[in-house]
């Protein structure tokens, strides 16, 4: 679809936007929103026209991109024929959905409990977890985002927690490996991964192992910084969880579907969790949905005794079909393989040739579509180009980096002293190496910043 300017529209829109939508994580004055005129495939443009090839793909959720057909006919074939229908029922969109999910999800995970998306699935996951345990408290990792509902955002270890932080969720912390700023002193992964190990394993201790109902870790942290754990870590989580009794929970809403160039990323480490949640990918954002995937032993506590929730909206007949379709489409054209060849073959190897050329990169990591630059002002002590969490001037070096990616036509995902690459699975060689491009025009400015 070729844009056709119409900055009329576009003011119209950006005017009833400012006049009435209150937006999310927002200081609602300091913000200025760009008004969407349409979107396809890997690219979205404004209302003058210019274009962005979108390397957040959303919010890391349009894993098929935007407006693929067969989807957008499924959703409109099940309007027609049941756009909703009340979630104690067996509909034909939810059943299919719920077995496509299940055929992937790793391991005895086959049963599904719909939710409307990511944050209510780790709420949803966490109450099983302590409804089957009989235990109060939550280990989570810093560096990690989890969700913005109550028990989600506390759980989340960044700073969207603070603010809703008021010390009554049983919640414990800890820190999970990431060699790069390792607080373990590690020198190689094999030491990241066993201090984290025994850094965790001494946290259960002092906390009680009785007293603890759930591990959860995002398979591979998204927002927090793409950071795949070592190898060996999963795997020992999982012993320590087996150990004591505690449900392990994968938080699978970023990593799942593909993103990895694996159906789920705990494919990558072959571990099976005995929760996981899910949602972004798994219908492309088409319409809301997520979820959690249930092992047999905690079904189980529930065969007679009735789960104390549920949502209105639970498995939506037409989310559920955007589902349907989006797998199916992932299937038929290789999308998963597709982000395995490319992140390989492209995505891996680009971002790694513009780290040897910019001193203000100071690691390149990832896999499949999930990746983070990390940039930093001196390579050698590693310092971030700006401070954590920065806001206002001390975050001048990162908004620069990002106004010269959108002018030179990409759109991307900024986070902190991050850019992360995070494209539509179903980007093509020619669009990825665009986006690269673009990628080294706005890491010259960034290089302006290192000392």
């Amino acid at each position: 679809m070729t844009p056709q300017p119409n900055p009329e529209a576009g003011a119209a829109v950006k005017a009833a936007d400012r006049a009435h939508v209150f937006h999310s994580w927002s200081a609602q004055e300091l913000i200025d929103p760009l008004a969407v005129a349409g979107a396809e495939g890997s690219y979205f443009w404004d209302y003058d026209g210019r274009r962005y090839l979108d390397f957040t793909s959303g919010l890391v959720y349009t894993n098929i991109g935007y407006q693929h057909p067969k989807v957008v006919a499924a959703i409109q074939e099940q309007a027609a024929r049941m756009t909703t229908f009340a979630p104690a029922f067996a509909v034909e969109a939810r059943s299919e959905a719920a077995r496509l999910i299940a055929e992937r999800t790793p391991g005895d995970l086959d049963k599904i409990f719909f939710t409307n998306g990511g944050a209510d699935a780790v709420e949803h996951a966490l109450r099983m977890a302590r409804l089957h345990t009989g235990r109060p408290k939550v280990l989570s990792a810093y560096r990690s985002y989890h969700g913005g509902t109550q028990q989600a955002v506390n759980v989340t270890g960044d700073p969207r927690r603070w603010a809703s932080d008021n010390g009554t969720a049983g919640v414990v912390h800890f820190w999970a490996p990431f060699l790069y700023r390792s607080r373990f002193y590690a020198e190689t992964e094999e030491q990241e991964c066993a201090r984290a190990l025994e850094h965790l394993e001494t946290t259960i201790a002092f906390e009680g192992p009785s007293t603890i109902a759930a591990v959860i870790l995002e398979t591979i942290p998204g927002t927090a910084g793409v950071m795949p754990p070592p190898p060996g870590y999963l795997a020992g989580v999982r012993e320590l969880c087996d150990k004591h009794g505690i449900v392990l929970v994968l938080d699978e809403v970023m990593a799942g579907f593909g993103r990895t160039g694996t159906w789920f990323a705990a494919d990558l480490y072959d571990v099976v969790p005995d929760l996981m949640t899910f949602a972004k990918g798994v219908n492309s954002g088409y319409v809301p949905l997520g979820g959690v995937a249930i092992s047999p032993e905690i079904a189980a506590t529930f065969a007679t005794r009735a789960y104390p929730g549920g949502l209105t909206y639970s498995g939506h007949p037409l989310a559920c079909a955007a589902a349907v379709a989006t797998i199916n489409v992932m299937e038929e054209e290789g999308v998963v393989q597709n982000a395995a060849s490319l992140g390989a073959s492209v995505v891996g190897p680009g971002l790694r040739e513009l780290a040897e050329r910019h001193p203000s990169v100071g690691e390149v990591r990832g896999t499949g579509m999930f990746w983070a630059v990390e940039l930093v002002r001196d390579r050698e002590t590693r310092e971030p180009l700006v401070p954590y969490n920065a806001s206002g001037e001390a975050n001048a070096p990162m908004a620069a980096f990002a106004a010269a990616a959108k002018k030179a036509g990409l759109w991307p995902f900024v986070n902190m002293n991050r850019t992360h690459v995070v494209p539509p699975l179903n980007t093509g060689e020619a669009e990825l190496k665009e986006g690269l491009a673009a990628l080294d025009a706005a890491l010259s400015v960034a290089d302006e910043y290192v000392r």
